[in-house]
């Protein structure tokens, strides 16, 4: 059975996603395929297609005889760039498994990540070839290190050695679409980063849907703030301008390196989580900035309140749309709605504690809604589904559903329910389904608040704290045992409302939540300078952090 993708036929049996990246280089040649700031210059480097996919056969002929070969697990720390784009390609070539891990996690987390992979191979840059030299527990099976940049003393190979000098193609390994093609670790929100194993079906699938839910076509150019997401654009023949910018801090983010871009090479398409959007925005709306060739922006890692689709849609042209998927790193993408009905439709909702609408599932993927449930279930029933209305625990399935963590039997059984020959992934999330089938967002079931009379939903609640125009954002976390919690609620000012008055401040938000019956029990709030964020999109509130900083002032 042959299934087309695009331009691509792909048997149903057999299917490796580097096969992606020469389908358009045999395209588009001469296109550009990544774009990037050259250095302390005025200008942009740049590689075609045509290079990329060249590049991506040297290093698999050079990775190969180094040793790296199907089924090799390989950690890769390497700056967003040519490397890393034609790195990653030849991994999937070769059959070999990358490895991704946000380099932002802590050292405690890392060694745990990293001693769970046993990487075989191990290609980075100096800074993380130390951090392998202080950790040889967590490196037991290495067998290939490759040093991307100037290599000291701890031996290996450098990046030069495994680049062949020749231009013979590397015939792609005829990978199965349920083998695994990558294990991409979770940001560690909510509890120890976990290792996804992607296949490549998986992957293969997910391009499709961005191509065809979100209608990307090869004649557009992307700005991606996300260094993964960079590689979808290889994939579907998109040029990859990569801005100048630190990714693991998106809302430190300079705005001006993210306009420049955007102007200089006109581009259409950007990613950029909720926290690199607010800054940007905010520095926008301030100095009438423009970007008239942008048609479509994507956010995703966390709810983006209204106020930023407003500021960005300031910038952009009238028929330009703000994408907001829902997903997690297990599952990606399960749902979407754009900005337009938010702004006109669910924000209103939204302001009153009715949660964050995160739109209708998308084509060919089954979304429900269970009881609320903190211990495994093992088997499915139809009898778990609740009705439209009803809160309770978001569960997915469908062809972009990863099947397990890597080396962690604990959280898969956790996280995944058997149904007959498929499996349905537990979001951790909690939501709803309204009257006309759209799916809203109440939360992380972990951050649930259970008090000894109610139950409260974190984005329900901050919702309503959320509307006075002194809060920057505002975020419930619950203190004691679950069951007889005490709910608090923590605060993050405006920058420009640092110095109010806050004795008013706080009776006006008390007099909010008195005035809404999602809130009206809580009456501890709690001014925090900065609340902690997750390392991958800075967006992703780290409630269980602020929890023990509020315990300490809650006496």
């Amino acid at each position: 059975m042959i299934e087309r993708v695009g331009l691509i036929e792909a048997a149903a049996d057999t299917c490796n996603i580097a096969d992606q990246l020469r389908a358009m280089a045999t395209r588009f040649p001469d296109k550009h395929a990544v774009v990037w700031p050259i250095a302390r210059e005025a200008g942009y480097g740049h590689i075609t297609f045509d290079g990329l996919n060249s590049e991506a056969d040297r290093y698999a002929h050079g990775l190969d005889a180094a040793g790296v070969t199907r089924g090799t697990r390989t950690v890769v720390f390497v700056k967003p760039g040519v490397e890393f784009f034609a790195l990653t390609f030849a991994l999937f070539r070769i059959g070999a498994v990358p490895v991704m891990i946000d380099p932002g996690i802590g050292k405690q987390q890392m060694r745990l990540c990293l001693s769970r992979v046993n990487a075989e191979a191990f290609i980075a840059v100096p800074l993380a070839h130390v951090f392998r030299k202080l950790s040889p527990s967590s490196f037991r099976d290495l067998r290939v290190s490759i040093t991307v940049g100037r290599r000291w003393l701890w031996g290996g190979l450098q990046l030069a050695d495994v680049r062949a000098d020749h231009d013979r193609p590397y015939e792609s390994t005829p990978t199965r679409a349920d083998e695994t093609a990558a294990i991409l670790f979770t940001s560690g929100s909510t509890g120890p980063a976990k290792g996804v194993v992607y296949t490549h079906g998986v992957f293969d699938a997910q391009v499709r849907y961005l191509r065809t839910h979100f209608g990307f076509s090869d004649e557009e150019k992307d700005l991606p703030t996300f260094p993964l997401f960079a590689l979808f654009d290889a994939a579907l023949g998109m040029t990859a301008v990569i801005p100048d910018m630190d990714f693991t801090k998106p809302a430190s983010v300079d705005p001006r390196k993210i306009i420049a871009p955007i102007r200089d090479h006109s581009l259409t398409q950007m990613f950029g989580s909720p926290a690199l959007l607010d800054s940007l925005s905010r520095y926008g709306v301030a100095h009438g900035i423009r970007l008239p060739t942008i048609k479509r922006v994507i956010t995703a890692g966390a709810p983006v309140s209204p106020a930023v689709l407003e500021r960005m849609h300031a910038m952009l042209p009238d028929d330009a749309l703000i994408h907001t998927p829902y997903g997690a790193t297990e599952s990606l993408p399960v749902a979407s709605i754009d900005s337009r009905e938010i702004l006109t439709d669910t924000q209103t909702r939204t302001a009153s504690g009715g949660g964050t609408c995160v739109g209708r599932p998308m084509a060919g993927i089954d979304v429900r809604v269970i009881p609320i449930d903190d211990q495994p279930i093992g088997n499915w029933s139809d009898e778990l589904p609740l009705p439209p209305g009803k809160i309770g625990e978001i569960v997915v399935r469908g062809p972009v559903v990863t099947r397990t963590y890597h080396n962690d039997a604990p959280a898969t059984a956790a996280a995944k329910i058997s149904d007959s020959a498929t499996l349905w992934h537990r979001m951790g999330d909690v939501g709803y389904f309204d009257e006309r089938s759209r799916l809203w967002f109440c939360g992380r079931k972990a951050h649930r608040v259970v008090t000894a009379n109610e139950t409260l939903y974190t984005v329900r609640c901050e919702a309503i704290f959320n509307q006075h125009p002194d809060v920057h954002r505002s975020a419930l976390v619950g203190l004691g045992t679950r069951g007889t919690q005490k709910a608090v609620i923590c605060i993050e000012l405006e920058e420009t409302s640092r110095e109010c008055d806050r004795k008013t401040l706080t009776a006006a938000l008390l007099k909010l939540a008195a005035g809404n019956t999602l809130a009206y029990s809580i009456n501890t709030i709690l001014y925090h300078p900065g609340f902690p964020v997750d390392v991958r999109h800075n967006a992703k509130i780290f409630r269980e952090k602020l929890a023990v900083w509020a315990a300490g002032k809650v006496r």
